[in-house]
């Protein structure tokens, strides 16, 4: 008896110090991965606390959280069995920031100034509905398109009732300009705003595209960080930076405490956590994904920028406004930074038009955002990524999905969100979700999509 207490109050101590070392240092992470979710969702796409906790909060660890809604206040907190409460609060035009108790929540704050312009153009090009694109009665382009084809791999994106595997919450087709497929799961519809998480990595690139086209900056240069002036991280160019091929030590593993969770979900400043970080590589040799490495660029781009104000305007007026993605919002951090590595947050349809920017080499209804060229720049592989990796972009040229074009590269975030625009097929399609690649089957959806294209002798 003496022996069996003895082996029980040993393993109550190990499950003691496995908790106190292993599980209680997240629980800062886990409530402030909840809080934010729950802010976002609910005040950008007006989503219930229920909802929220079934599906954006449905992950390992994160449904520990018990989280709560204030609306008065618009915030919301969350804890794990009381411990470490978070708190998220929601202003308009910034969206939804995790903030910590040294966060002056009284302290005045600019927000972007939006111009939404109004036009009578249907979709793309406006916001009026498009023209209904069936295979009957329409010009001889799309009724070569194999409806059922298409269908049938749009559908089998999604779950069968009660099943939740697959776990798409959208898919929209634009073939030559045109919606031709368009889906989505219950309780989310087109109007439904949707985190892009890492799409928002290739939102920010497109600025020093656009910069680039106006003159104002050269990526070719070094990055303009004062911390690497004096060092050898001085010859880290802008367009190293681009690549996620600075050469910089870097964690990204969402997993556990990391890098890129503490700069998520702990730093006041997230444009600070990659500057410190000591080479592990060298510049343009070292492929290694990170997202503090395109917060870092959010934070050179605010550089450009004698005021705050110019800075919050630009994002908006230079691109997401321009082409008529009203429904994005990029949210910002205690400090006022754009998180440009993860939080924007668009319809599905908005979301189609910035892979319709890139698909028309920049050209939005006849005005040129940037360059023809950047549109290859950031398609082009970089060196050490085995043809996965453009320039915040990632590309099939090492053929990922094999049933998909190589020349196709897109847009991709955390849990399955894509925006995939195929050159040689005046394609783009959308897919938005909570599963990603290898749960959620991509190469099916892409190959069976492309394959309708071709099924009836079209290109």
């Amino acid at each position: 008896m003496k022996k069996f207490f003895k082996i029980f109050v040993l393993l109550l101590l190990v499950v003691f110090v496995y908790l106190r070392i292993v599980i209680y240092p997240q629980l800062d992470l886990i409530s402030g991965f909840a809080s934010k979710s729950v802010a976002s969702g609910h005040f950008l796409d007006n989503r219930s606390l229920e909802t929220i906790q079934q599906g954006d909060n449905d992950i390992d660890k994160v449904d520990w959280a018990t989280n709560e809604i204030k609306e008065n206040g618009r915030f919301s907190t969350s804890s794990v069995y009381g411990l470490k409460e978070r708190k998220a609060i929601y202003r308009q035009g910034l969206g939804a920031t995790l903030i910590n108790d040294d966060f002056d929540v009284s302290k005045p704050y600019e927000v972007p100034k939006r111009n939404f312009i109004k036009n009578n153009l249907p979709f793309p090009y406006g916001n009026k509905e498009p023209k209904a694109c069936l295979p009957n009665g329409m010009d001889t382009v799309f009724a070569t398109i194999d409806y059922d084809k298409l269908n049938t791999a749009v559908t089998n994106a999604f779950d069968k009732k009660g099943i939740k595997n697959k776990r798409t919450r959208s898919v929209i087709v634009i073939y030559k300009d045109k919606i031709i497929a368009e889906k989505y799961v219950d309780d989310f519809t087109k109007n439904s705003r949707i985190l892009g998480w890492s799409m928002t990595k290739s939102i920010t690139a497109t600025y020093f595209g656009i910069l680039q086209k106006q003159g104002k900056i050269d990526i070719m240069k070094p990055a303009p960080i004062a911390e690497w002036k004096n060092d050898e991280r001085a010859k880290i160019t802008i367009n190293d930076l681009l690549h996620m091929n600075s050469g910089l030590e870097w964690e990204e593993d969402y997993g556990k405490i990391s890098d890129v969770t503490k700069m998520l979900f702990i730093a006041e400043d997230m444009t600070q956590s990659q500057i410190d970080k000591p080479f592990v590589g060298k510049p343009n040799n070292t492929w290694n994904y990170s997202s503090g490495t395109t917060n870092l660029l959010s934070g050179i781009l605010r550089k450009q920028f004698k005021t705050h104000q110019e800075y919050l305007d630009f994002w908006y007026s230079a691109l997401i406004d321009k082409i008529g993605m009203n429904s994005m919002i990029v949210e910002t951090d205690m400090a006022g930074n754009f998180v440009g590595s993860s939080y924007s947050w668009a319809t599905t349809r908005d979301w189609a038009k910035f892979g319709l920017l890139y698909l028309h080499k920049g050209n939005w209804n006849g005005e040129q955002l940037f360059d023809e060229t950047w549109s290859s720049y950031v398609a082009t592989p970089t060196n050490t990524s085995n043809g996965n990796y453009g320039a915040q972009f990632w590309l099939n040229a090492g053929k990922r999905f094999p049933d998909a074009p190589k020349d196709m590269f897109y847009a991709s975030g955390y849990q399955g969100q894509m925006v995939a625009v195929f050159p040689s097929h005046d394609l783009v399609i959308v897919r938005m979700g909570l599963k990603e690649d290898p749960e959620f089957d991509f190469n099916g959806l892409l190959g069976g999509i492309v394959s309708s294209l071709t099924a009836k002798g079209t290109k």
